[in-house]
Formats: structure tokens, sequence, C-alpha cells
């Protein structure tokens, strides 16, 4: 059992800051996955706990003990890259072992303990192969049952799905998925830029920018909750639809103007105060549905069509000069580009943004245009 504490957990590299006093608890048996842009700082993140950086301020504990000073071999901690770093001269067997031979395990506890790890990661009949007669797939998983041998506390895996094809990635998902399903008191923490491996592998999310923690939550909580804009367009794909908008009157509700539609009353009290203040108003695009009747949302020719087979993205002009409006719509949806198309969703999936960019979510599924 291994509970992970981080207490502004700080790490520069001379007078460049990248790590800016992360604080985060993680709980034994937990999956908890650091996703964010490229630079946020989430694999130096990652090799600080493991201690392959060193933290330049703050405390990291794990399972009670602090360990800014502990070597990474003494942190209970196993590491999955991205790269495999297999030898290519050992069998599957041989590489599994290593690191126990290394550490002088008597060959009874080596081969028990290989073979439980090999049966777990469906690798027996290739226990004497080499990994040049192995896909990226099974060589990825001979990597991932290194690690398990060694019976850490914690696995950290660093993007480990990055280097296969998609369909082997699924592949590899699921067993990772099925691992974890395995062992229920492991904690895992693992790094992706994935949002498919985020939201179906974690437990938890910590969404990362620019070295800071955004949010913290389940894939759904920050689906649903996003707490900012960069989390609201960050999770989820395609991203969430923002547009300015204008507070027009305040009150138990909002009511906002906006470019593409017509004025729509939002059950929420005003997040941004006075009268007249922009705001950002902000819906999924597989929120949005073809309106019926007269109440819409948002109105605007097709400008492009992504037929995927059971949806299409629609691209909808609705007077933005940065990009168009998307929706995501049934694939048999009879629509062609350059058709005026009228949307609108449920009040619920409305989000409101304030000035801040601090997020107010719309609960009540009564909406009405004004």
């Amino acid at each position: 059992m291994a509970d992970l504490e981080l207490r502004d957990v700080k790490k520069a590299y001379g007078t460049l800051n990248i790590l800016h006093g992360i604080n985060l608890d993680i709980k034994s048996g937990e999956f908890i996955v650091f996703v964010g842009p490229s630079g946020c700082g989430k694999s130096t993140l990652l090799r600080s706990i493991a201690g392959l950086e060193e933290i330049t301020g703050g405390t990291l504990k794990i399972a009670g003990e602090v360990v800014n000073d502990v070597p990474p071999s003494k942190r209970g901690i196993a590491m999955v890259f991205q790269s495999y770093a297999l030898y290519p001269h050992m069998t599957v067997y041989d590489n599994m072992a290593f690191s126990m031979q290394i550490a002088k395990e008597s060959k009874a506890e080596i081969d028990k303990r290989v073979k439980q790890a090999a049966e777990i990661l469906q690798l027996t009949p290739y226990l004497e192969r080499l990994p040049k007669a192995m896909s990226g797939g099974q060589r990825q998983r001979v990597a991932i049952g290194r690690a398990i041998v060694r019976n850490p506390k914690v696995f950290l895996f660093d993007e480990p799905l990055s280097n296969l094809d998609a369909a082997l990635r699924v592949a590899t998902r699921i067993e990772i998925a099925k691992l974890k399903e395995s062992m229920p008191n492991t904690t895992m923490i693992y790094v992706t830029h994935d949002q498919v491996e985020a939201m179906t592998l974690a437990d938890r999310i910590v969404v990362l920018k620019a070295g800071k923690v955004e949010q913290v939550g389940s894939p759904m909580e920050l689906y649903r909750r996003p707490g900012n804009l960069f989390v609201a367009q960050f999770i989820g794909s395609p991203a969430m639809n923002i547009v300015p908008a204008t507070v027009e009157k305040t009150g138990n509700t909002t009511e906002i103007s906006h470019i593409g539609g017509r004025k729509v009353s939002v059950p929420i009290a005003s997040p941004a105060g006075a009268q007249g203040t922009t705001i950002s108003f902000g819906v999924r695009p597989e929120d949005l549905r073809v309106a019926k009747g007269g109440d819409y949302l948002f109105e605007g020719p097709i400008d492009y069509i992504e037929q995927l087979g059971e949806v299409q993205l629609v691209y909808v002009d609705i007077g933005r000069t940065d990009q168009p409006l998307t929706a995501k719509l049934p694939g048999n949806a009879q629509i062609k580009r350059g058709d005026i198309l009228k949307l609108d969703a449920d009040g619920a999936d409305l989000h409101i943004f304030d000035a801040n960019g601090s997020s107010f979510v719309a609960h009540d599924p009564e909406r009405k245009a004004a």
C-alpha cells in the first residue's frame, strides 16, 4: 500500500522554473493520469516522483516517508518508459528477470515472479523469444512485466503507448486496464497526451498547464464540470465550443447575447455580475442537436462536414472570425455543405465562464430563448 503526498513540489533548471509548487494527494490503489499540453511539466513531475529528477523545493512522501533524498532504486517504484528499453540479446524471460538477478534474488523466486507476470500479461508462450521477434505491443507488455516482477509500491508509466499504431494502442490500453484490475492495491501514475487513454484508464485525472495543477477530478467530473476555460477545452474531443457573450440581464438567471444565435436565459446567477460584462459561453459539440421549431442557440451555413460513419463532425459558420462552430451529429443526418443549420442544446449542457476564465455550469435543464 502506498499513498503519495506532494507538498509545494518545485523543479527548476537554473533560472528556468518547470514545476511551480505542485500540491497533490494520491491514495494507495488509485490509477492517476497526468495530462496537459507539451511542455506543461507532466513528464518532469513523473520523473521527480521516480527520483530521476531532483526536486528543488517542497516535500515528496511515499507511504508516509519523505523521499526527497532517497535514490530511485530505494523508493519502491517501477517505471515503464515509452521506448521499451529492452535488452535485444536477452530473451523475454531474461529481460523480465534481470533486475531480480542483479538484486541477487533466489532462482526459485525469480522463476515464480516472472511466470506470474507472464501469465497476467499473456506472455507465457513468448518467454524464450528475443524482442526482435515480437510486435511493438508485445514488447511493451514485456517492459510492463519487467516492472511487475519487482513488486513495486508504485507503477509509473511515461507515455507507454505513444510508439504504437492505433490498433495496438487500443489492445495494449485494454491490457493495462486489465492489469490494474488484477492489482487493485497497486498505485499507478500514468502520463499521456491521449485523451482516450486518460478518460478510459483513470480513477482521477490531473490536468497540468505551465507547471501548475489546473484541476483534479474523475474523468466525468472534468468532462461535465470543468473548472476553467483551459480544462473545458483540453478535456473532450472535439474541444468544447467557446463563444464570446455579453451579460444582458442578471438575477436568478443570466440572460446573455452571443454571436450566431438569439439571446439565451441560462438558469444560474450571473458569474460576471454587472450588466454589459463580456464573458464566454460554452457548449460541447456532442451536446448540440438540430433545432426543432423556432428555439435555437446557433444558426449559420455549414462550412464543412467530416463524415466518420456513425457520426459526422459539422462545422458551422456562425460569424466568428477565428473558427467555425463544431457539432457532432448522427452519421445519417441529411445535411450538406452550404445548408443553413439551426442548432440547440439542453440548458444543463451549457457552460458560462466569467471574465477570469472560471467556470459556472448551468444545472437546470430548462432553458429558453428570449
